[in-house]
């Protein structure tokens, strides 16, 4: 096992002899063994991981070691979750890890559990065996990367035991890993949009082993209520998470080559944080930009022909069926399709729990499965299992093996077209749309998520039982999922599914495919168009979609030929879009006879209507509009499906009484904290590390058509809105020349969550500035760099 490190030239003659290790120290009468891995790890400015290896066992491995350095105390935190072991460690009605101070955070925000019912969904719902048997049946490149990822991993492990950061030093739970977790991390992430949507309900299907076998023969009568269900897709693909993605093609490029812009605006503290890395496998596979968490492969970014991007879809990962049970089975437990019984498959679990005296306790669930998917109960919504019928979540993602071997085939593309191939033959995406350029100047669009093979007239009959939780009959195998060739079973293939190629622009903010570009709207094959799963047309856009669209077009529709420099433009605009359509009828229309509202329409009226450091009125902006968004018939000009970019606007009149109401409440709320309505935002938004504030700029995208978005953890305090929860995390904006990818971009949290590290906070100020800095990606800029370090690692 070596170890060697190569310093900075600067201090190569003092520690290069005492720290390496070389193959002279053997004797020559030793014969070693051939290295099981060999890898090298660059770091460069910001500490950027460049990892480079002769095959992808030895790739994974490098990785992990680096993952480890930067964040170990996270992911053996995160571990915990995806293994069901939460509860063993910090007991059972505690929940996953919240930043705290300059802590790491390991919670989710696609679920909130305590940590039992955590433990239970993951141990029940998820399957180690169909994992493994996946990745067996799959290509060997993904199985090759998680065994090196693991051992990678523990030999960090090993080599610093006794050295872990303060937050996780002398944990009993920061211990070795295996194949099989890392099968469940990437099983975790796969599941974001279906089965975690879920998860409080898959847990409250299963029962206990002390509980009566007998299901209820009868139980109170109530009405479907999937409001529920409503609101959590909402907060997964607008309130908590989103992304932009722009891909500029050659008729609008000034090179003639494709550009790229690429920002994902995803949490700032949990394991879904992003970290750069660049991974070399020569003559096979050469991408950089991020990986997600522990996933070890780039999953947005480029290589020297394509750049891409993804935003969250959309579309419906899943759908629900109603079964109806046999009656002659007390138990509840078989279903009948067309009419012939069909015994419920059952996976029984425990849970080990730290109670408060330090004791063990052992619980145990049995989680039952149709063929369709997982029972799943909610009481309180009508969901519920008694001796008639039974409700089931039907998840495409639950086995979803192919993301690597997916994100692979992206990151060895030479177009976007054999891109394209790629996204139709794998079908791995499990929740995201795709966008890219290449350097011959296409651009790209696609949503190849899974999503569930139900097509239009399955929507029109009567399959469908209730459109809002996408229930259809379970009893019946007409309504059951259909089939696409050269598909995985029961999902659409993405050949069949939405996605436009054009040399102009396509562009995506998380509404749907239907305005990807604003001079063509996608709507789909006649006369049915796309399946509804895929998402919703002529329908309103939110304000973070059109504001994208509108300064596009406003430059492209100049004649405006596109660089880089105006992609990074567009994304740090901070304009706020809600501003420019509410505030010239408010401001015309503002009282005179009330002093507080007359004092805050004269700061709106000098207000930049941006989201910069030193826009003045942002804040009481931003505290008017969350509350006079939710106005109802507030538009004067309704939504024209012909222009979804430009309507609806304005303010109606009968909406303004409480607009001014909002307003006045606004005003009070800022004085009453001592804030002066024309505060500078740069003064009240910020994120604290090491005690050390940086102001931020951008809005709250959705909700007041910020297209950079930032989601504060704080409301508005006497010290303003405070530490980031998600919002704009990677950013990248790339092109072509003809030595390969031209790319700037920047991890604004920084690489590390340890607060200790050198990589913690230093991005922060490079967002803050507007400043972008080029990444290295031959090997010349990599040498380049004047903060390069090389490790090479060997066992």
């Amino acid at each position: 096992m070596h170890f060697h490190r190569v310093f900075p030239a600067i201090a190569l003659g003092a520690i290069f002899t005492a720290c390496s290790h070389h193959d002279s120290d053997i004797s020559p009468s030793t014969s070693a063994p051939p290295p099981q891995f060999s890898t090298d790890i660059i770091r460069t400015t910001h500490g950027i991981v460049h990892v480079k290896a002769a095959d992808f066992r030895s790739l994974g491995y490098g990785l992990a070691y680096a993952y480890a350095q930067d964040n170990l105390c996270m992911f053996a935190d995160s571990l915990l979750t995806a293994r069901g072991e939460r509860s063993l460690y910090f007991g059972g009605e505690a929940r996953a890890t919240a930043r705290k101070g300059d802590e790491y955070g390991a919670a989710s925000g696609f679920m909130d559990l305590k940590n039992e019912d955590s433990d239970f969904f993951f141990k029940g719902y998820l399957d180690v065996d169909q994992l493994r048997a996946g990745y067996t049946a799959g290509a060997k490149e993904p199985r090759d990367l998680l065994e090196g990822y693991v051992a990678g991993y523990n030999r960090y492990l090993k080599d610093h035991a006794g050295n872990f950061p303060a937050a996780c030093k002398d944990a009993k739970w920061v211990k070795p890993m295996t194949v099989e977790d890392m099968y469940l991390v990437l099983a975790e992430k796969a599941l974001h949009a279906s089965g975690e949507v879920f998860a409080k309900e898959v847990v409250a299907g299963a029962r206990d082993a002390t509980a009566m076998v007998a299901v209820a023969t009868k139980s109170p009568r109530r009405k479907l209520d999937p409001a529920f269900l409503l609101a959590r897709l909402d907060k997964v693909v607008h309130q908590g998470f989103g992304s932009n993605a722009l891909a500029v093609g050659k008729d609008l490029s000034a090179s003639g080559r494709g550009l790229l812009l690429g920002n994902p605006h995803f949490p700032w503290t949990s394991t879904d944080r992003f970290y750069q890395a660049h991974l070399t496998v020569p003559g096979r596979y050469d991408a950089m930009g991020v990986v997600l968490g522990g996933l070890p492969v780039v999953v947005i970014g480029f290589n020297k022909d394509v750049a891409w991007s993804h935003t969250v879809t959309a579309a419906t990962h899943f759908t629900t069926f109603k079964l109806a049970l046999d009656a002659g089975d007390s138990t509840g437990t078989t279903y009948l399709i067309d009419g012939e019984k069909n015994k419920m498959t059952s996976k029984t679990v425990s849970v080990d729990i730290l109670m408060a005296d330090g004791a063990t306790v052992k619980r145990t669930k049995t989680f039952y499965f149709s063929k369709q998917g997982a029972v799943i109960v909610k009481p309180e919504a009508g969901v519920t299992w008694n001796s008639t019928t039974a409700y089931v979540l039907a998840d495409p993602n639950r086995g979803n093996t192919r993301m690597l071997e997916q994100w692979l085939g992206i990151g060895t593309a030479t177009s976007v077209q054999t891109l394209k191939s790629s996204l139709d033959t794998v079908v791995g995406l499990p929740w995201v749309n795709t966008v890219a350029a290449d350097r011959a100047g296409n651009a790209l669009y696609a949503d190849a998520s899974v999503v569930p093979r139900v097509t239009p007239d399955k929507f029109a009959g009567n399959c469908l039982l209730l459109p809002a939780l996408v229930l259809f009959d379970g009893s019946r195998s007409a309504c059951g999922w259909g089939q696409d060739a050269n598909a995985p079973t029961g999902i659409f293939s993405p050949a069949n599914g939405p996605s436009m190629l054009r040399t102009d622009y396509v562009g995506n903010s998380n509404d749907s495919y239907w305005l990807t570009n604003a001079r063509s709207l996608l709507t789909g094959p006649a006369p049915l168009g796309y399946s509804p799963l895929y998402g919703k047309t002529g329908v309103e856009q939110r304000l973070r979609t059109r504001i994208g669209f509108i300064q596009f077009e406003e430059l492209a529709q100049q004649g405006h030929q596109f660089q880089l420099s105006d992609l990074q433009t567009l994304v740090f605009a901070d304009r706020i879009y809600a501003a420019e359509l509410v505030l010239p009828d408010l401001l015309a229309a503002c009282p005179t006879n009330d002093a507080t509202l007359v004092q805050a329409c004269t700061v709106l009226a000098a207000w930049d209507r941006h989201a910069n450091l030193d826009s003045r009125g942002a804040v009481l902006f931003r505290e008017f509009w969350t509350a006079a968004s939710q106005i109802p018939n507030k538009w004067k000009v309704p939504l024209d499906p012909a222009d979804p970019v430009y309507t609806p606007n304005g303010v109606a009149p009968a909406a303004l009484p409480a607009m001014f109401a909002a307003l006045k409440t606004a005003a009070q709320t800022l004085q009453s904290l001592n804030i002066p309505l024309d505060a500078k935002l740069g003064d009240y938004q910020g994120e604290t590390r090491n005690g050390a504030r940086t102001p931020l700029h951008g809005g709250v995208g959705d909700v007041d058509g910020s297209y950079n978005s930032l989601r504060m953890s704080t409301g508005l305090t006497t010290t303003g809105y405070n530490n980031v929860y998600w919002g704009t995390s990677y950013v990248q904006t790339v092109t072509f020349d003809d030595a390969g990818p031209v790319a700037q971009a920047m991890l604004v949290y920084g690489q590390s969550t340890d607060p200790k590290s050198p990589y913690y906070a230093d991005q922060l100020p490079l967002y803050s500035r507007k400043e972008w800095p080029t990444l290295p990606f031959t090997d010349a800029g990599i040498n380049a760099d004047p903060n390069r370090k090389t490790t090479t690692l060997t066992e």
